[in-house]
């Protein structure tokens, strides 16, 4: 599976996140008409993830959010009542996309080594539909309250454990050797986490998602099967 056909399987677009936002957070927002709140979530969200990529979350004031969206202060607070809301609302966002298109993808698939392979994938081709959304919720983690920070390494877990329970079940059925499977989970999500941290380092090798999807995969099929 290339990376157009994951697209057009998963059908994530800008618009939809934003339309999923709106409807996941109604309740907060108190702007009611759906097209004109998501066409201001966009530009809130793309102001929010620029400052920070820029300057830091931290250091972000709402006055500089307000000039980089294009609204005013009353029209910002409508959709969030605080920065730090805002980065719950964006962590929360990410983290349930993540979670739902990674169980999705693998669901069904009873061959350990091609589950795996979808898992791997998914990964890297979701962070790179969403990569400033990916970036921004690693980056950041570390400004989020202690509860919200506690849900974020939850879903690190929990993806490391995807790979650990597929990793357990090739093992079970002797298709995979014994290893280490927390390490062996762990170093795949590192690896995962590389490319859209350091994405320039494989732009200036014009190294492809794809291309870095299949070397991942194979290197780490060759260590499990070795």
């Amino acid at each position: 599976m290339d990376f157009q056909a994951f697209r057009n399987r998963v059908n994530i677009s800008e618009e939809g996140l934003y339309r999923e936002f709106f409807r996941k957070h109604r309740d907060k927002i108190k702007v009611k008409k759906e097209d004109v709140a998501i066409r201001n979530l966009k530009k809130i969200f793309e102001a929010a993830l620029s400052l920070s990529n820029k300057k830091g979350f931290s250091a972000m004031s709402m006055r500089d959010l307000s000039a980089g969206a294009g609204l005013s202060m009353g029209a910002l607070y409508s959709y969030f009542s605080s920065k730090d809301e805002l980065l719950d609302m964006i962590q929360q966002q990410s983290e349930r996309i993540v979670a739902d298109v990674l169980i999705d993808q693998v669901e069904g698939i009873e061959d350990p080594r091609l589950k795996l392979k979808r898992a791997i994938l998914t990964h890297l081709y979701l962070s790179e539909i969403m990569h400033p959304w990916f970036y921004f919720s690693y980056m950041e983690a570390k400004n989020l309250g202690k509860e919200v920070q506690k849900k974020a390494i939850e879903l690190a877990l929990f993806t490391e454990k995807i790979f650990f329970d597929i990793i357990e079940q090739g093992e079970q059925g002797r298709i995979f050797r014994d290893v280490n499977k927390e390490l062996v989970s762990a170093v795949i999500k590192a690896m995962l986490q590389d490319w859209y941290l350091k994405r320039w380092k494989y732009e200036m090798r014009n190294i492809s998602v794809e291309e870095y999807a299949a070397f991942v995969v194979d290197l780490v099929d060759s260590y499990l099967l070795s």
